[in-house]
């Protein structure tokens, strides 16, 4: 276990203090430009998404404006926010958790730099595409063709350089946040260059071809973002409220679990569909065995959390991290059971699976990424948050967003679904009775976006050098431990 706060002599702080400011030191620059980079397209994902959002009940709204159709502007959003938001804060968390964990500096970060340019310029060319006709029309696949080689090179450098960092490791002990972070840095170029492969470079005829579509959209969530937020919330639970994990055993079932079943889970999306039975009997079975990973997660996160939930109003990194933990929880038990044939029956092809592809991606795995840039920024940059105030709005915008969205489109969703199975009802009702529901979307994409903007100044002030500047030896901490609530929430 490990010694407690108190033990801690005030040279051995200081000393820990030190080796942790040049850990640091290595990430900055490659670390601060993915992050940068990632709100920039988080900013335009969600204009994006308002744009997108409010045609779906003004559907005269920018009719006349080719490049904002309701189908581009839906398309682009998800790729800016999907391949440009979360896979570039996937990048800029694994380097950085990987680096503190290995207690060894960043191997070569120029490489990182290159990788990040690389992938904004297939956003740029993906997004700009999309926009001027150009999309491929394939769920999570939409970027033109041109696009995916920058993508390729950008995961490929990343992949090899946190791979390098960890085998120069100094830390013996191998953190379960690794074992998530070295699977996710494995599974998503398999993943990535199979899709390309099967759909687009080499296609596969017939109904393969969505069963691949479906094994990379849901997997991308599942492999990619899921293992880096899940490792990232192991991480900073236990840094910030200075208590070990419940379980060390306990993760590492979770982690195994998750890497045995998840990918089997993907093709329930087909249920209905011309496609073998077994193979989405299968899917059904991986889904339901997804509650043992779920389970052992929660329990580790909530058993951690005991006796500390009053550090919540203290540290907004803890505050984002366990949102996103609990949604993790409530998201992966709504997967399972939405995966059951008579459950999709009702769910598919509404508003409702909307809500939980949202609540999965953001209000889980966002959330958590929110929580890190505010545990990890003021450490490359050695200083304060800027505004309190700012991150209270952003807290509470975010959150009540994400609510206000699942909530509305979950009710709006299954009483759509009732409604298209039973033949007496026209279409033309469904519609209509849809529209408050949609309404209530809209207004909560603005809450959010009104989040991302502070969260984007308040990222902007902190790098530009606005906060108060603190000495390393300020940001208190301790291998396997965290110091007191003010120095792990910084503000």
């Amino acid at each position: 276990m490990a010694a407690k706060v108190t033990d801690i002599t005030p040279e051995d702080r200081e000393r820990y203090a030190r080796e942790r400011a040049a850990l640091d030191e290595s990430t900055r620059k490659p670390v601060l430009y993915l992050t940068c980079s990632a709100v920039v397209w988080l900013l335009v994902g969600s204009l994006l998404a308002v744009v997108a959002s409010i045609k779906l009940h003004s559907p005269y709204f920018l009719a006349d404006f080719a490049p904002l159709t309701f189908g581009r502007a839906r398309m682009a959003h998800l790729q800016a926010v999907g391949i440009g938001w979360s896979a570039l804060m996937v990048m800029a968390a694994s380097t950085w958790l990987m680096v503190r964990l290995s207690r060894t500096e960043l191997a070569y970060p120029r490489l990182i730099l290159l990788a990040g340019t690389s992938w904004n310029l297939g956003m740029a060319a993906d997004i700009l595409g999309i926009l001027l006709g150009d999309g491929q029309s394939v769920e999570w696949l939409d970027a033109p063709r041109y696009a995916p080689p920058f993508f390729i090179a950008g995961v490929a450098l990343v992949a090899a350089v946190t791979l390098a960092t960890f085998r120069r490791r100094r830390e013996k002990h191998v953190y379960v946040t690794q074992w998530y972070i070295l699977a996710a840095m494995l599974w998503f170029p398999w993943l990535y260059l199979v899709a390309q492969f099967m759909i687009f470079w080499m296609p596969s005829k017939g109904v393969i071809q969505p069963v691949v579509n479906w094994w990379f959209g849901h997997n991308y969530l599942g492999l990619w973002m899921t293992p880096v937020a899940v490792g990232a919330a192991y991480y900073l639970i236990p840094k910030i409220i200075g208590r070990p994990v419940y379980s060390y055993y306990l993760s590492i079932m979770g982690f195994w679990s998750l890497a045995l079943f998840y990918s089997w889970a993907g093709m329930h999306h087909l249920i209905g569909g011309p496609v073998p039975a077994w193979l989405v009997s299968a899917s059904v079975v991986g889904s339901m065995m997804m509650f043992i990973p779920v389970i052992a997660v929660a329990i580790n996160h909530h058993m951690t959390m005991i006796g500390h939930f009053h550090q919540l109003r203290f540290s907004p990194a803890l505050r984002f991290t366990v949102f996103g933990a609990i949604t993790y929880t409530a998201v992966s038990a709504q997967g399972s059971i939405e995966s059951l044939r008579n459950f999709s029956q009702v769910s598919h092809f509404t508003q409702y699976t909307v809500a939980h592809a949202h609540l999965g991606a953001y209000g889980f795995f966002t959330m958590i990424m929110f929580g890190l840039c505010y545990y990890m920024i003021p450490r490359l940059t050695h200083r304060e948050w800027a505004s309190s105030t700012l991150i209270r709005l952003h807290f509470w915008t975010a959150a009540l967003g994400v609510t206000l969205y699942f909530v509305s489109l979950s009710i709006g969703g299954w009483w759509q679904g009732r409604m298209l199975n039973n033949p007496n009802v026209p279409f033309g009702n469904i519609v209509t009775y849809l529209l408050p529901y949609l309404f209530s979307r809209s207004i909560a994409g603005v809450l959010m976006a009104t989040g991302h903007l502070c969260f984007a100044t308040l990222v902007a002030m902190n790098v530009m050098g606005w906060g108060q500047q603190r000495g390393p030896v300020f940001f208190h901490e301790k291998p396997g431990d965290a110091a007191s609530s003010r120095d792990a929430s910084i503000v």
